[in-house]
């Protein structure tokens, strides 16, 4: 059985993990939609689907630019490329 400090090391570290991947959800749908150029109401259910797929496809060229940017990165920024790329797998799975 887990001891209260154990227990709540373990709570912090998987709400940790969880908003972040719910951040790079939030992000990857925020950029799909950029890229959507009419209102889903004027668009036909091929139109949107063709839609939807041209924005995926954008959103992973602008996250592929910044994970390209500067491929030479330090500690600092690790976190971040982990994030983009993370991003990157949520838009695939949008």
């Amino acid at each position: 059985m887990w001891s209260k400090a154990e227990f709540f090391i373990y709570c912090v570290s998987y709400f940790k993990i969880k908003i972040k991947i719910m951040r790079a959800k939030e992000k990857a749908n925020e950029l799909a939609n950029k890229f959507i150029l009419k209102s889903v109401f004027d668009m036909t259910d091929e139109e949107l689907k063709e839609q939807r797929e041209q924005g995926k496809a954008f959103a992973i060229i602008c996250v592929d630019e910044i994970l390209n940017d500067n491929l030479n990165f330090d500690d600092s920024d690790r976190l971040n490329h982990k994030y983009w790329k993370e991003v990157k797998r949520e838009i695939g799975l949008l």
